[in-house]
């Protein structure tokens, strides 16, 4: 197992972590999400479909079932982690955080799956 494929997993199963930890904070905590989304100046209907989003983004990019829902997930992902982002740093949060951290963690599994696929073929 070369180094690439290494770094895939942990940077793939870190960001899948981190959606599903969000995922079921959504779930579990949805008056306090809601009230997140409210801070941010978000519609509060969309924190049990986003959550139902993240669900099945993870399911697509860990199973690899079909690889156009696979770049449907990272493209949801990276927007889901860039709008986070620039929503907390406007509400004042700072820019440092969970979400930041994901821009890299999306990022670094893509660009990673592609020479994991080239290996592949």
């Amino acid at each position: 197992m070369n180094i690439k494929k290494i770094a895939y997993w942990v940077l793939t199963l870190a960001m899948c972590g981190l959606f599903l930890f969000s995922a079921q904070m959504y779930f579990f905590n949805t008056e306090m999400v809601e009230g997140f989304f409210k801070e941010l100046n978000f519609p509060t209907w969309v924190v049990i479909p986003l959550a139902i989003a993240k669900v099945l983004g993870v399911a697509a990019v860990l199973t690899n079932i079909h690889p156009i829902l696979k770049e449907w997930a990272y493209a949801g992902f990276f927007f889901d982690v860039v709008l986070a982002t620039t929503a907390h740093y406007f509400a004042g949060h700072g820019l440092i955080g969970p979400s930041f951290i994901g821009i890299f963690l999306v990022l670094g599994s893509r660009l990673l799956d592609r020479y994991r696929l080239e290996e592949l073929s």
